[in-house]
């Protein structure tokens, strides 16, 4: 008997999937979740957040997009909002730290230093 795979590639599910309404639901400006989405879609490619769902890549890069744009958004209600635990968020967070130089967009100019979100709040 040959199998089959039912999977198509429309069925991949991707971290921009979610990025629209968790912003949406976090009251973030459409600027935020652009920035998002790419620190998002550069962590994958780059391979820095192997072995996460692509649910908890959206939140930890939309907590760390929110660190570099000083927007005041904590791990807890980036994960309520998301349905991921707030240490799950802050693990991803700490995977994507040292490439953070490469995640966010070429234009974008961050309103803090990212050398100092090693201890990021």
């Amino acid at each position: 008997k040959a199998v089959v795979s039912t999977q198509s590639t429309g069925d991949i599910i991707k971290t921009g999937d979610f990025m629209s309404r968790f912003c949406s639901n976090l009251e973030l400006d459409h600027r935020a979740q652009l920035v998002a989405t790419t620190v998002a879609r550069q962590a994958v490619d780059l391979d820095v957040v192997t072995g996460r769902v692509p649910v908890t890549v959206a939140a930890a890069a939309i907590y760390l997009t929110c660190l570099a744009m000083d927007i005041e958004k904590t791990p807890k209600e980036i994960g309520d909002v998301a349905g991921v635990a707030e240490v799950t968020i802050r693990q991803t967070l700490k995977s994507m730290l040292p490439s953070r130089d490469k995640l966010f967009p070429p234009d974008f100019v961050p309103k803090v230093n990212l050398e100092s979100l090693t201890n990021a709040r």
